[in-house]
């Protein structure tokens, strides 16, 4: 897949991945599968979910590193200033050649364009927020929150799924 593909799919599974209500028990529902998820496949990841402000779930499974919780805050970040996936922003980022600090003069410190923040989008109220994973290669990172949204929301994933890619 080309950049260009990969952020026409990123933009259909968010307009797609919409939840039909929310609040603080379905957030924790969310961060539960993909704790769940990823302890069955023993994925060394931490996973947050919250609403713009709120922290709702936060798990750290085992392997996950102070390091991981840190990404995660800085993807969350990405999501909530950008209101879209941090990996469709790194991709934006890759395709024109720039950074987050010449185009946008955001800190990396602060904010990360890597695959693993995706926008909590809540139908009729836009999006409220993010859920995050960090741990594995970027691409994975985001394929597993699409997994599990497409498992809570009905969707079939394998239509939904970036293809692999060497090096990512």
């Amino acid at each position: 897949m080309t950049i260009a593909e990969d952020l026409q799919l990123i933009a259909q599974q968010e307009k797609l991945l919409v939840a039909p209500h929310f609040d603080a028990d379905f957030g924790w529902q969310i961060g539960a599968h993909l704790h769940e998820m990823a302890k069955a496949r023993g994925l060394p990841i931490a996973i947050d979910v919250r609403t713009f402000g709120q922290p709702i779930f936060y798990s750290a499974l085992a392997g996950a590193t102070p390091d991981n919780a840190d990404w995660v805050r800085r993807k969350s970040n990405t999501v909530a200033h950008f209101r879209c996936s941090s990996y469709a922003v790194g991709l934006r980022l890759t395709e024109s050649g720039a950074t987050l600090s010449d185009k946008f003069g955001l800190s990396i410190a602060d904010y990360a364009t890597h695959g693993g923040g995706f926008p909590l989008t809540v139908q009729g109220a836009g999006i409220i927020g993010s859920i995050t994973v960090s741990g594995l290669p970027q691409r994975d990172d985001h394929g597993l929150i699409v997994e599990v949204l497409c498992t809570l929301f009905d969707h079939d994933p394998t239509t939904l799924r970036l293809a692999h890619r060497d090096g990512e």
